[in-house]
């Protein structure tokens, strides 16, 4: 193919570099679909009908199609097939099908796999072919269409994942948050309801994920009746924030379970009762209480907050005095773990992307999309969740090991064969 070169090293098509590519491509596409028909035929050589003529022969060629693929847009004549077999137990004739280039494919796997990621990521769907364009050489197939079929896909993945079999998955811990977002076709904002897990292995999972009513009593008991309807064992410890309906339903559904506060929302909301000028200093007193040594110091620590700020502001004082059962009880599990335990971190981490996705947005059109956007964006980010520290120790949780300081004190009896 020959190419008229200007002076910058560009061509009517592009760059001279990107042209070259998307050539070579285009005849690697070529030869492997003619080998791939080739070594079909070849395979059923042998296969004729009553007067000897072969079943199985080419058919010259198929309309040229455009495939967008990661080395730009391709043109491709895929070879043609005629297979006069008759299938017995249907009664219909074969068909060739193409692994390397399906009937229906306009784009790679990869590009597939890109187009959703950009969208989840802050790249809006009206921006799809200004942008891409410049790297694939055309526009096909990127239309905000795609995105539309896409948010159908991603529904029924989550469908999916909601109906999913939880007796064969044991969470040591859980997290539980939600997100509350601002949805364009709604008034009222949807809570997104979040759980998520650490396996005995020391793995972090989502459990679920659910939309809500304000993170209500109703809310989360149906989430949590949901989970174990599917099979969910018990948790040994949840982490949640102050909201009452997460631990009603949590005592009446999972009563076994221990509960735990997070200090993050804790701190906000007691540094929030307190004047500007008096926050510095509480705030590194809090600090002191979740950051001590053991549950001794802490407690410690606690009376010595009480004393500092209880004459001034008992009200900011009684948050924490009230909930100190609560808001301790990461200190019984092995010290390796209190950083995981006593914060929904790995949830709000995970929401920060959650939430520069619905703000470039401006809110999805409806609480279905807006949902199954949240779960594409946990799904995505799942992959790189790192397991907790010291993951062999979850298992001893589980078994009912009991720790002091943080340190194991008792290993629990080995069950008789």
């Amino acid at each position: 193919m020959l190419s008229v070169v200007n002076a910058d090293g560009t061509t009517t098509n592009g760059s001279l570099i990107d042209e070259i590519v998307r050539d070579g491509a285009r005849r690697m596409l070529a030869a492997a679909l003619e080998a791939e028909v080739n070594a079909y035929i070849a395979e059923l050589a042998g296969q004729c009908d009553e007067n000897g003529r072969r079943l199985v022969v080419r058919n010259g060629y198929h309309q040229p199609r455009k495939v967008t693929t990661a080395a730009g847009t391709v043109e491709v004549k895929a070879p043609r097939v005629n297979d006069k077999r008759v299938d017995e137990s249907t009664g219909e004739r074969k068909r060739f099908a193409s692994a390397i280039l399906p009937p229906w494919c306009r784009k790679s796997p990869k590009i597939s796999e890109v187009l959703p990621l950009l969208y989840l990521h802050g790249l809006s769907s009206g921006d799809f072919v200004p942008a891409l364009e410049q790297f694939l050489g055309s526009a096909a197939g990127l239309s905000s269409a795609t995105v539309t079929r896409l948010t159908q896909q991603w529904q029924a993945d989550h469908a999916a994942f909601c109906d999913r079999d939880l007796s064969g998955a044991d969470y040591v811990y859980v997290w539980a948050d939600g997100i509350h977002l601002k949805i364009r076709l709604d008034q009222a904002r949807a809570a997104v309801l979040v759980l998520m897990g650490v396996r005995a292995d020391g793995t972090k999972e989502l459990i679920a994920m659910t939309d809500g009513y304000r993170e209500s009593s109703e809310s989360w008991a149906g989430l949590l009746r949901d989970c174990a309807r599917r099979g969910m064992r018990a948790p040994v410890l949840a982490v949640g924030d102050g909201a009452l309906g997460f631990w009603k339903s949590l005592a009446e559904v999972f009563p076994e379970t221990h509960h735990q506060r997070c200090w993050v929302h804790k701190t906000a909301n007691v540094i929030d009762s307190l004047p500007k000028s008096a926050q510095p200093a509480a705030k590194k007193a809090i600090q002191d209480i979740y950051n001590a040594e053991d549950r001794e110091h802490a407690a410690e620590a606690v009376r010595m907050f009480a004393r500092q700020y209880g004459a001034k502001f008992p009200k900011a004082v009684k948050k924490i005095t009230d909930d100190e059962a609560e808001l301790l009880a990461f200190y019984d599990f092995p010290a390796e773990h209190w950083i995981h335990l006593r914060t929904t971190n790995p949830i709000e981490s995970t929401f920060a992307t959650v939430r520069l996705r619905t703000k470039v947005t401006k809110g999805a059109g409806s609480r279905a999309a807006a949902l199954a956007m949240v779960f594409k964006l946990v799904e995505s980010a799942q992959v790189r969740w790192r397991a907790v520290n010291a993951p062999h120790l979850v298992a001893l949780v589980r078994a009912g090991a009991r720790f002091e300081r943080g340190l194991l004190v008792e290993r629990p009896e080995p069950v008789a064969a």
